[in-house]
């Protein structure tokens, strides 16, 4: 299993990162088999993907990152950037390559998903990566 974690607001991403790799311990997952690795910000999630993706170890690979709204239309470009990047990863290498970026208004709105009162976006990244590997396995 790839991880690929961007730097940028690492309250909140490596939060989302920890919850994750926990996650997917629980899960039987061995650590031996998580490959972490890290890029400056989420704009640079999907190269992070890819080359995760292209390993033959790789089964599935987790994006995890935060991107904050602004005052300038750069969330816009930065955010349509990384979730269609993502999903090209995907489609390329036909393996799971999850979303789990956060995109939101506010560093409140973004603490409440990265274990605050919405839970752990993390957590829903790991779970979605095992879940599509099942059904990958289901359907091959």
């Amino acid at each position: 299993m790839g991880l690929v974690v961007s730097d940028w607001n690492p309250e909140i991403t490596f939060a989302m990162r920890d919850a994750a790799i926990a996650f997917m311990k629980s899960k039987g997952v061995q650590e031996k088999n998580i490959h972490l690795h890290s890029v400056p910000g989420a704009f640079e999630l999907p190269l992070g993907a890819q080359f995760l993706a292209q390993q033959k170890n790789i089964d599935a690979v987790i994006t995890i990152g935060c991107v904050i709204q602004g005052e300038t239309r750069h969330f816009d470009f930065i955010c349509n950037a990384c979730a269609n990047g993502i999903t090209q990863v995907s489609l390329k290498y036909n393996k799971p390559v999850i979303f789990g970026v956060l995109t939101t208004n506010t560093l409140q709105q973004a603490k409440e998903r990265a274990g605050g009162k919405f839970g752990n976006k993390g957590v829903e990244a790991a779970e979605t990566a095992l879940k599509m590997l099942l059904m990958k396995g289901s359907v091959a």
